[in-house]
Parts: structure tokens; C-alpha cells; sequence
């Protein structure tokens, strides 16, 4: 193929060796695979939002006040430690991204609990940085053991530890988290916690942030779980020193005008995204119980807007079961390929009330289907 199109020797080899990020086609299905917030807004909010973004100058770039307002806005949603800074991206994926390349120094390593988010390997790989995964203990808790001595003998420019955790919904123990940074701190990395489910946790890792002692540390955060994953908006919060460094390699003005806007308008409203959040919380535990149920099959607890369920021992008995979900309109995501230790795994977002008790149906009807 290369020598009939000479142009794509000009890519890099391990770049076209690499797989892209796939997405599911939802056609006719109902879509519970990507942990989108179910709910839309309220008839009143949609006609508001439209006239507000109707009014704005989209034939500028976005102005430096609107960018100021937002970072405002956030930080008082969020609460950080008052000397602590903020950084936007277009999405967390970006911000992951852009880390790596902050950091994409020769021989640097990046370090995660395995299984966690893919895109964390991902952006490694595109910057040419070594990757660790360290496996999670059979419960999904951090191997506290495991990650020290990785730690200490890879030396990660990078620690990335979601909290909650996708896809396995673990929010890790606090004890554990907390010397593992400590580690990460002392050998002079980078901690990076990814809080993008944190609407759906009971804790949150900024309440455990002592700013003297965790200069090395970043939470960071999107507003796509919170209900806008079509805004496509993340940020980053930290030492101000270290957020001015990572801050060079953002693109100018990689957050549109629409998408400022559109995150300013839901922390105005901020009291309906709570009530969405609970809901989808009430509706966690009812799927939890009714999983926990089925005969056969194994159920995690969660703290995201996600659930872990074991249908099969292999991949192969558990794409059965994907497949006989799809046929019957629902879609969810097929995690046996991820790792190991998610073998015979299905990851079931959190929706409605009426795409669940879909959802059950259709994975009870494809259970009992030989």
C-alpha cells in the first residue's frame, strides 16, 4: 500500500501501527456505552441557552473576559485551595493530551493502575513516552505495593489516578491514594487525579489536597459528565507554577466561544445538573441491586455513572451477551479487550429510568438466549 501512496511514509511507523480511538455506532439503539449524562434540559433552560449563544460574536475569537469569567466560575464550583490556578481544554482528553507532550521528555515515563482510562497509554504512545501499567488488585483497588515499587523503580514523569475509577466505578482507598502520591511527590513526578465522575462520587480528592505538601499534585476534571458532553469542555487545577509550564503547550483559544458560553450558562444553573446527578446516583443503586440479582453474574460497586458487570468467564461469552443487547435496541460497551482482568466484563452507563428498565430487559432476554 505504501508504495502506491508514498505520502504515508511521511507518518510516523508507530503511528500507523496504532489503533484510533473507536466509537460505537448507536443507530437504532439506545446508547448507554459512553457514560453521557441522560438527562436533557428542562424546555425553559433549552429556549434560554439558544437565545443567550444566538447573541454571541462567533465571527470572533473568544475574548479574553469570557475566558477570565468561565475560569472564575470554576474555581468557585470547584473550590481548589485559594493559590491554586486553572487551565482549560476541550475536553479532559485534550488536557490528558497535552500533558504528555508538557512532559515528552527522552526516556520519561507515564504510570497508571491497569485497567483505567485508555487514553492515558494513548497520549504516551503519540509522544514517545514509555508507559506503566500496573495491574489493580482482584477487587479493582490499587495494589498500594505494586504501584510503590513501580514507582520507585520506573520513576514516572506522570501518575495518572482516576477516582473514580473507569471502568471499574472504584473510588480508590484514601489511605492508599494518598501515600502513593506521596511517593510519586518524592521521586519529583507529576500526580494527575482525574476526578471526571466526581458529580456521581461521595468524595472528592480536593478535600484531601494540603497545598504545601501537594505542589506536585493536579486534579483535573470535565464538564462532559457533569451534562454537557457535547460542549467538549475540561480543566485542570494545580500549583500555579506547575499550570503556568503545562499551560504553554495549549493551543490559542482551543476553547470556542459556544463552548465558554455554554459552561457559563450550566454553573448558573447548576442546582438542576445536581438534581440530574442525583438522580442518576438513585438510579446507580437500583441497577446495582437488580445485577446483583441476576444468577450468574457479577456486579462492583460503583462511584461514577457507570457499572461493571461480569455476564461470562471469556470475551467470547460476553460478546455473546453484547450482541444479543444490540439486537434488542440497547447498547453498552464490550470491555473484555481492555484487560485481563475485565474478561467476560460488560460496562453498563447509567440512564433514565426508562432506558434501564430497558436495558435490564434486554440484558435478562440476552442472558437466557443460548
Amino acid at each position: 500500500m505504501t508504495s502506491l501512496f508514498p505520502a504515508l511514509e511521511r507518518i510516523r511507523t508507530d503511528v500507523r501501527a496504532m489503533r484510533a480511538y473507536g466509537v460505537q455506532s448507536a443507530d437504532g439503539c439506545i446508547k448507554l456505552d459512553a457514560m453521557e449524562n441522560p438527562h436533557a434540559l428542562p424546555p425553559a433552560l433549552q429556549q434560554a441557552l439558544g437565545e443567550r449563544l444566538g447573541r454571541l460574536p462567533v465571527n470572533r475569537y473568544p475574548h479574553a473576559a469570557q475566558v477570565e469569567q468561565l475560569h472564575a466560575a470554576l474555581l468557585g464550583h470547584a473550590k481548589p485551595p485559594a493559590d491554586w490556578a486553572l487551565m482549560l481544554g476541550n475536553g479532559s482528553d485534550e488536557l490528558i493530551g497535552l500533558l504528555a507532550l508538557a512532559c515528552a521528555q527522552p526516556g520519561a515515563c507515564v504510570m497508571a493502575p491497569a485497567p483505567s482510562f485508555v487514553f492515558y497509554e494513548m497520549t504516551a504512545q503519540q509522544q514517545r513516552l514509555r508507559f506503566c501499567a500496573v495491574p489493580l488488585a482482584a477487587d479493582f483497588q490499587l495494589d498500594e505495593a505494586a504501584m510503590l515499587a513501580a514507582i520507585e523503580c520506573e520513576k514516572p514523569a506522570l501518575l495518572y489516578l482516576a477516582h473514580p475509577n473507569n471502568p471499574t466505578g472504584t473510588l480508590w482507598d484514601t489511605g492508599a491514594m494518598q501515600r502513593i502520591i506521596a511517593a510519586q511527590g518524592a521521586q519529583g513526578g507529576i500526580a494527575v487525579i482525574d476526578e471526571a465522575y466526581q458529580p456521581f462520587a461521595a468524595r472528592t480528592w480536593l478535600d484531601e489536597v494540603q497545598p504545601a505538601r501537594d505542589a506536585h499534585v493536579l486534579v483535573m476534571r470535565t464538564l462532559s459528565k457533569f451534562g454537557l458532553a457535547g460542549v467538549r469542555l475540561g480543566y485542570l487545577v494545580g500549583d500555579a507554577r506547575l499550570i503556568a509550564e503545562i499551560d504553554k503547550v495549549r493551543p490559542p483559544y482551543n476553547v470556542g466561544t459556544l463552548n465558554l458560553e455554554c459552561a457559563l450558562f450550566a454553573l448558573e444553573h447548576a442546582d438542576e445538573f445536581a438534581r440530574q446527578a442525583a438522580d442518576i446516583r438513585a438510579q446507580r443503586q437500583r441497577l446495582m441491586n437488580e445485577l446483583a440479582a441476576l444468577p450468574g453474574c457479577t456486579v462492583w460497586p460503583s462511584e461514577g455513572n457507570m457499572v461493571l458487570l461480569r455476564v461470562a468467564g471469556t470475551a467470547e461469552g460476553a460478546q455473546r451477551v453484547f450482541d444479543g443487547m444490540k439486537a434488542r435496541g440497547v447498547l453498552v460497551k464490550h470491555v473484555s479487550a481492555m484487560h485481563p482482568q475485565l474478561a467476560g466484563c460488560l460496562r453498563l452507563t447509567v440512564g433514565s429510568a426508562e432506558e434501564n428498565t430497558q436495558m435490564l430487559a434486554a440484558l435478562r432476554a440476552a442472558l437466557s438466549t443460548p
